[in-house]
């Protein structure tokens, strides 16, 4: 999953020998302290942010690494004219005194860019000093997304973000940093936190219900909600009987181990399953009745016979 996260800007940081000495490691010459305007930049964080997703603080840990290196450009137009900075270093720091709505405390990637001064970047360097740029938002690709209530794949549980089970918030964790693309200038509203713009293109993008608002199709996607509560309703019910089925046919059948199988298959390969542990229970379990109505007539006396005198 690509995803975008907005961030704030900082102000400009102090070059010393140690700076210079990691900035030159993505120069072609040796740059000097006059050369170039560095200034900290405030990546993404841990918080669950307001489309209830939130990076998990490992996740942080391993984009923190995949950042350095990452070019600045603006609105997330990826063309080599738009690039202005880049990041040479990254930390996570802790927040103090700051807790997520998970629970825990609140860190944040901490990333340390670089520009030249030239004619060409005084205005901006104008405008960062001034806090005209200030909004960033960053691009990046994670590996999982997976429900903070149950831990499947976000989307195919019947948990739903913002809502609360046992006390406990439901969220779709981001799991598992696989690239970081890009960070970007942007033009959208200061933001405390990391976290209000992502999407798997470029640019900001609207969420599916804005969308169907904005084209008059609420009440089409209305009833695809519905009938996806259904679908995943289904799958659910389809999985039990499987599991149920398939200990009723196997004595030594690990309950929990079907269950994770279960969840792996498609409704062919549930159904199919489910017809096969079916007529194995039948054999172990086969149905009998009360009444016999083709037992001869001598079988009958004989079976009464226990009530003769």
């Amino acid at each position: 999953m690509n995803v975008n996260k907005q961030a704030l800007c900082g102000g400009a940081a102090a070059v010393d020998e140690q700076e210079l000495k990691q900035i030159n490691r993505f120069s072609r010459k040796e740059l000097t302290a006059d050369e170039v305007y560095t200034f900290a930049v405030r990546l993404c964080d841990n918080q669950v942010d307001r489309d209830g997703e939130r990076f998990e603080p490992e996740t942080l840990d391993g984009l923190a690494e995949l950042f350095v290196g990452k070019t600045g450009i603006f609105d997330h137009n990826w063309s080599a004219k738009g690039q202005t900075a880049r990041i040479y270093r990254t930390e996570v720091v802790d927040e103090p005194g700051v807790v997520t709505a998970a629970g825990d405390g609140c860190r944040y990637i901490k990333g340390y860019a670089y520009m030249l001064r030239t004619t060409g970047n005084e205005e901006l360097i104008a405008q960062l000093d001034g806090g005209i740029l200030r909004e960033v938002s960053v691009g990046c690709a994670v590996a999982r997304c997976v429900c903070s209530i149950c831990g499947k794949q976000a989307g195919t549980c019947t948990h739903k973000k913002g809502e609360h089970y046992d006390g406990k918030l439901c969220y779709t964790k981001l799991e598992g940093a696989v690239d970081a693309f890009e960070w970007s200038f942007v033009a959208v509203p200061a933001q405390p936190k990391a976290g209000v713009l992502k999407s798997k293109s470029k640019g900001q993008a609207l969420s599916l219900k804005q969308l169907a608002h904005k084209h008059d199709c609420q009440h089409e996607l209305e009833q695809l909600e519905k009938d996806a509560v259904l679908g995943r309703r289904y799958m659910a019910a389809l999985r039990r009987e499987v599991v149920r089925l398939a200990g009723l046919s196997r004595e030594d059948m690990d309950h929990r181990v079907m269950e994770s199988i279960t969840e792996k298959l498609e409704e062919s390969e549930l159904l199919e399953l489910k017809r096969v542990y079916g007529g194995q229970a039948a054999k172990r379990f086969p149905v009998m009745t009360q009444l016999d109505h083709h037992r001869e007539a001598a079988d009958a006396v004989a079976a009464d016979g226990a009530f003769l005198i």
